[in-house]
C-alpha cells in the first residue's frame, strides 16, 4: 500500500493488531511467545499479525538470538493521528458552513 496513513489504518482495523499493539506499547518490547501468551490466539497468529504492523511501520522487529523483539513505533501512530485530526477538523469547518448556511 502506497499511502502510509491507508497501511495503518487497515492494520489497525483488526482488533487482534490493536491488542497487540496496546501490549506492545505497555510492554515495551516483547517476543511473539510473550505476546501469544498475553491473548488468545496463536504464536504463529501473532507472527502473522506482526507482519502486517511492521509492513505498515507501526512495529519494528530486531532479532535477540533465536527469536525476534517487537517494539511499537509512537512516531507512526502519531503521523497517522495527526492527519486524522487534519481531516478530522476539515469536516468540523465544513459542518459548521452547512449549519451557518441551514441556519440563515
Amino acid at each position: 500500500m502506497s499511502d502510509p496513513l491507508s497501511a495503518v489504518l487497515v492494520a489497525l482495523a483488526d482488533p487482534t493488531r490493536r491488542d497487540l499493539m496496546a501490549a506492545l506499547v505497555d510492554a515495551g518490547s516483547a517476543t511473539a511467545t510473550t505476546l501469544a501468551g498475553r491473548l488468545p490466539v496463536t504464536r504463529q497468529a501473532v507472527d502473522k499479525h506482526l507482519r502486517v504492523l511492521a509492513d505498515a511501520g507501526l512495529v519494528a522487529g530486531s532479532r535477540a538470538g533465536r527469536e525476534v523483539r517487537w517494539t511499537a513505533r509512537p512516531d507512526v501512530l502519531d503521523e497517522s493521528a495527526r492527519a486524522l485530526a487534519q481531516l478530522a477538523a476539515r469536516w468540523d469547518r465544513r459542518l459548521h458552513a452547512l449549519k451557518r448556511e441551514a441556519e440563515e
